[in-house]
């Protein structure tokens, strides 16, 4: 496990810890590092890529470019932006935009004019990962079509970008993939879902151990804790 200390912040530092996770980690497109790029606006309504149950409500939103979203790396992230004028906003990252290049974040209308007239268009921003506190633990949340052969899990209300997702089989961790609509898959040996104990690991390195998660088709088990600030 891999933790670094919270006054460390050098990119070599992080490089480092990064280095001796494993490589569905490394494949990971999420990054802390500052980033430069520009913002557009859509009508954010409807079904998202990042699979959530989007609260009407939530409209400080916005969509990561195709060539950072990876393998889901970004979903459930919170990113600052600074528009052109030095002032600066917190979105959730929901969905892709496939025809996004790198840097490219594509804002909810809401969000968007906070930093510019929406008649503009497209601004120039910076932006880059935040680690805002969150309210309770994290959540596994269990995909309607699970059944005995197969299970889609979900983890959600997370601090800081996911990496990696297990459970625990004997004496051992199996690491469970993660698909690019954010839900981590399991072959399941004919059992059929179970009670479980999951292991989250973040960005960081930091990880989390949930005992007794009970399978419930379409429901949500909250976990017990919540993963620490980002370094």
């Amino acid at each position: 496990m891999c933790f670094l200390a919270p006054t460390t912040r050098a990119a070599a530092a992080l490089a480092s810890c990064l280095a001796l996770l494993s490589p569905l980690q490394v494949r990971a497109q999420a990054t802390p590092e500052l980033q430069q790029g520009i913002a557009t606006h859509y009508d954010a309504t409807g079904p998202v890529s990042c699979a959530f149950d989007l609260d009407p409500r939530e409209r400080m939103i916005a969509a990561m470019n195709e060539e950072q979203y990876g393998q889901a790396d970004w979903c459930g992230a919170q990113v600052r932006v600074e528009g052109p004028q030095g002032n600066s906003i917190v979105v959730r990252i929901v969905n892709r935009c496939p025809e996004c290049k790198a840097g490219h974040l594509d804002l909810s209308r809401e969000a968007f004019a906070q930093l510019a007239d929406l008649v503009t268009g497209k601004v120039q921003i910076r932006w880059q990962l935040v680690s805002p506190p969150l309210q309770g633990p994290i959540a596994y949340h269990f995909k309607r079509e699970s059944n005995p052969y197969w299970l889609a899990v979900q983890v959600r209300n997370h601090r800081n970008p996911l990496v990696r997702l297990e459970y625990e089989a004997g004496d051992q961790w199996v690491e469970v993939p993660r698909k690019d609509y954010n839900y981590f898959e399991m072959q399941l040996p004919g059992r059929g879902p179970r009670d479980y104990r999951f292991r989250v690991t973040d960005l960081f390195g930091h990880q989390l151990v949930d005992d007794g998660i009970r399978f419930r088709a379409n429901a949500t088990v909250k976990g017990q804790a919540q993963f620490p600030a980002a370094p």
